[in-house]
């Protein structure tokens, strides 16, 4: 299994050889090549994390998740979606999901109303790998730690929108996971970082930064 950072909040998940966007917002990869996508997951409405989705679903025929209203959302569009909400696994033929807490907003460029803001648990050979979508420090990240043990977590660290550094580092801990990859940075001037910064506040932690160049994948 294979992750790969495509910028800003989207990954993919790579299993032999099928693949899971997470908040395919591309315009760090342009031509980033969609065939094989077998299954999409949204965080939230917002134009820099729902992306593409739409419009990758219907060239590829992959399924959208997300919560309810941002699936119906979606629906408009013509492609398959799996509205959910929090509180259950999802099976899938790879895996399962779980939809936890994020603290934030969502809606859609012309304003319609998306549902709650989630992250994306996602359990797959064995590991757990948590995706934080766009959200402030919470207490339900000590209860993400204590209950689901993430093995993963991607986290928000450019501030402005979503936790600072300061507050990352706090997640982190709290989190617990022995591996951290940071997200939703540097895009835009708001939210620009010393990376540095953060790497070196997960190592006095105890914990490992992992660190992903645009297009860059690591077997997990």
């Amino acid at each position: 299994m294979k992750l790969k950072y495509l910028g800003h909040s989207a990954f993919e998940i790579n299993i032999n050889n099928n693949k899971i966007l997470i908040d395919p917002f591309l315009v760090k990869c342009p031509n980033y090549d969609y065939s094989n996508v077998t299954d999409i997951f949204v965080t939230h409405g917002h134009a820099d994390h729902l992306g593409k989705a739409p419009q990758i679903a219907l060239k590829t025929d992959a399924v959208i998740t997300a919560v309810f209203e941002l699936a119906k959302y979606c629906s408009r569009y013509g492609v398959n979606v799996n509205g959910i909400s929090l509180g259950g696994w999802i099976n899938y033929d790879w895996g399962k999901v779980i939809a936890l807490p994020a603290f934030h907003s969502s809606s859609s460029d012309d304003g319609t109303y998306t549902g709650c803001p989630v992250g994306y648990l996602f359990e797959i050979e064995g590991k757990r790998i948590f995706h934080a979508g766009d959200t402030c420090l919470n207490s339900e990240m000590k209860v993400l730690g204590e209950i689901y043990k993430p093995d993963i977590a991607i986290l928000p660290i450019g501030g402005h929108y979503t936790m600072d550094i300061e507050n990352a580092l706090i997640a982190s801990k709290w989190i617990g996971a022995k591996t951290i990859v940071p997200m939703h940075y540097n895009t835009f001037p708001q939210i620009n970082v010393n990376i540095d910064d953060f790497k070196n506040g997960l190592t006095k932690q105890g914990q490992t930064p992992l660190v992903l160049g645009i297009e860059e994948s690591v077997e997990i």
